[in-house]
C-alpha cells in the first residue's frame, strides 16, 4: 500500500508543488489550507505522515500538532518554517514532531526528512509489536487453567503486578511459580527493565552470596576480578528469588537489608551500592514452620510476605488436566516434528486420576516422553510409565496420611522416592531434584532420612 501524506499549508502554490513532488516519488497526497480542515480530515482518516507549515492564519502549525496529538498520539509530523523561526521549529519538536525543515528547502531535504520519519515510524511499530510479543510469551495464559482456583490466582496477580510491592509465591516443586513471577514482571511498570532469576537452592551458600551481591576482585580464591551481583543487574528490574527457604541465615541478614535499605555491598568490598529492584520471591517450604523453628528469619519473612500468593497443586485442579493435556501434546508434536497426536480416554482418564507429585513439570514430562516414543498417532494407555497405574511407593508416604498433606510431607516423600530410585547416590539424586548437593544434604539432615533401598536393584532380582 502506498504511503498517505497529508500536507497542510495556507499557500496554494507550496500545496501544488508538494503534491507533485511527492506524488512522482510514489506517495498518495492530499493537501488542506487550514489546521481546521486538516483536523476534521485527521479525526476521521489514517495519513502515515503529516506536513505541516508553522505559520499559518487562525490555526498555526503548533496549534495544529497539539490538538491532533490529543486524540491521535502517535501521529508522525514534520513542520516547515522559514530561517528566521528556527525556535518555533524547536518548539514544535518537543511538542512532538519528529523533524523539521526550513523554507525555502531543496528537493532532496524533504525528501530525506520524509525518509527518516518512516523509518523511525516503521523502527517504534516493529518494537511495539515485538515488545508485545515479548509480555505475550511471559502473559498469564502461560499458566494453563481455567478452574476457579486458577482464575482467581490469575486476578490477584493481575491485581499485584501494577503496584511495586514484594511477593511471596507459595507452591510445591513444579507448579508454575516461575510463570506466575514472570506475568507479574511483564504486565508490572518495570516491564522494560530485565528480570533476572536465581534458584536459591541450586548453590552452596558462598556461591549464592557472590551470585547475589557480587564480590571484589581478591576476596576469595578464584576472584580474579570484580563481578557484579544480579541484584545490581537486575536494578530497576525485577529480581525472582526461588526457593528462599533454602538461605542460610547469614544470607537472610542481607537480603533484609536489601529489603530495607535498597542497599547492598558485595563479597570483599566496602562501599554500598544502591540498587532500585522489586523482589519475588518463591518458596516450596512451609516458612511460618521453618521461622518457629529457627531455620529462617521471621523479620525477613514479615517483610517478604506482603502479598502472598499460593499455587494450589494439579492435584487440587483435576478439572484442568485435560486442558494441559491436550495443551503439552499439541506442544511437543510440533517440538518433535511429528503428527499431532491423540489420546484415548482411557489413557487421559489415567493421567486425570494420577496424583502427580511433582505437579505440571511432571505431567510435561510424562507427555514429552510418550509423544516421543509413541510410533502410532493415538496416545494409548502403554504409552505412559506403569507408576501411573498404582500409588507412588516411597517408603514415606502411607494410607495413614491425610488427604492434603503439608508441603514439608511432600518434599520429604519425594526425596525419599528420588534417594531409592538412585540407589542412595547423593549427587546422582541432587541433579534429579534440581538442587546443589550441599542443599540436599541439609534436607536429609532436616528430615532425618535414612535408610534408602535401592528399588532399582530390588527391580533386577525380580527380573
Amino acid at each position: 500500500m502506498p504511503t498517505n501524506i497529508l500536507v497542510i499549508d495556507d499557500e496554494d502554490s507550496m500545496c501544488n508543488f508538494m503534491d507533485i513532488m511527492l506524488t512522482k516519488e510514489g506517495y498518495k497526497v492530499e493537501t488542506v489550507i487550514s489546521g481546521r480542515d486538516a483536523i476534521s480530515l485527521l479525526k476521521n482518516r489514517n495519513y502515515d505522515l503529516v506536513i505541516a507549515d508553522l505559520h499559518m492564519p487562525k490555526m498555526t502549525g503548533i496549534e495544529v500538532l497539539k490538538e491532533v496529538k490529543k486524540f491521535k498520539k502517535d501521529q508522525d509530523f514534520i513542520v516547515m518554517t522559514a530561517y528566521a523561526s528556527v525556535d518555533t521549529a524547536i518548539e514544535a519538536m518537543k511538542q512532538g514532531a519528529v523533524d523539521y525543515i526550513t523554507k525555502p528547502f531543496k528537493v532532496d531535504e524533504i525528501k530525506i526528512a520524509i525518509e527518516k520519519s518512516l523509518s523511525h515510524k516503521t523502527l517504534v511499530k516493529e518494537n511495539k509489536t515485538l515488545k508485545k510479543q515479548l509480555q505475550g510469551d511471559n502473559s498469564f495464559d502461560n499458566f494453563i487453567g481455567t478452574s476457579q482456583k486458577v482464575v482467581n490466582l490469575k486476578k490477584l496477580a493481575l491485581r499485584v503486578a501494577a503496584s511495586d510491592s514484594t511477593v511471596l509465591i507459595f507452591g510445591e516443586s513444579g507448579t508454575g511459580k516461575d510463570l506466575i513471577a514472570k506475568a507479574i514482571h511483564h504486565h508490572s511498570p518495570r516491564s522494560n527493565g530485565r528480570f533476572v532469576t536465581i534458584n536459591c537452592a541450586a548453590l552452596p551458600e558462598n556461591l549464592l552470596e557472590s551470585e547475589l551481591f557480587g564480590h571484589k576482585k581478591g576476596s576469595f580464591t578464584g576472584a580474579v576480578k570484580d563481578k557484579d551481583g544480579l541484584f545490581k543487574v537486575a536494578d530497576e528490574g525485577t529480581f525472582f528469588l526461588d526457593e528462599i527457604g533454602n538461605t542460610s541465615l547469614a544470607i537472610q541478614v542481607k537480603l533484609l537489608r536489601v529489603l530495607e535499605d535498597k542497599k547492598i555491598t558485595p563479597v570483599g568490598g566496602t562501599e554500598e551500592i544502591d540498587v532500585d529492584v522489586r523482589l519475588i520471591a518463591a518458596t516450596n517450604a512451609n516458612l511460618e514452620n521453618d521461622v518457629k523453628e529457627g531455620r529462617f528469619r521471621a523479620d525477613l519473612f514479615y517483610r517478604l510476605n506482603v502479598i502472598p500468593i499460593s499455587i494450589p497443586p494439579l492435584r487440587d485442579r483435576r478439572e484442568d488436566i485435560d486442558l494441559l493435556v491436550n495443551y503439552f501434546i499439541r506442544k511437543f508434536c510440533e517440538k518433535l516434528n511429528c503428527n499431532i497426536k491423540t489420546i484415548e480416554p482411557e489413557a487421559k482418564d489415567l493421567l486425570i486420576n494420577y496424583n502427580w507429585s511433582g505437579n505440571v513439570r511432571e505431567l510435561e514430562n510424562t507427555i514429552e516422553r510418550a509423544v516421543l516414543l509413541c510410533q502410532e498417532d493415538i496416545l494409548d494407555i502403554n504409552d505412559f510409565p506403569e507408576r501411573l497405574n498404582k500409588p507412588v511407593q516411597t517408603g514415606v508416604v502411607n494410607d495413614s496420611q491425610p488427604d492434603n498433606p503439608t508441603l514439608e510431607s511432600i518434599e520429604k516423600a519425594y526425596i525419599h522416592f528420588v534417594m531409592s530410585n538412585t540407589g542412595g547416590k547423593k549427587s546422582e539424586a541432587a541433579k534429579i531434584l534440581g538442587i546443589d548437593p550441599s542443599t540436599l544434604y541439609r534436607k536429609i539432615d532436616r528430615y532425618e532420612l535414612k535408610d534408602f533401598p535401592d528399588q532399582n536393584k530390588n527391580k533386577k532380582k525380580k527380573n
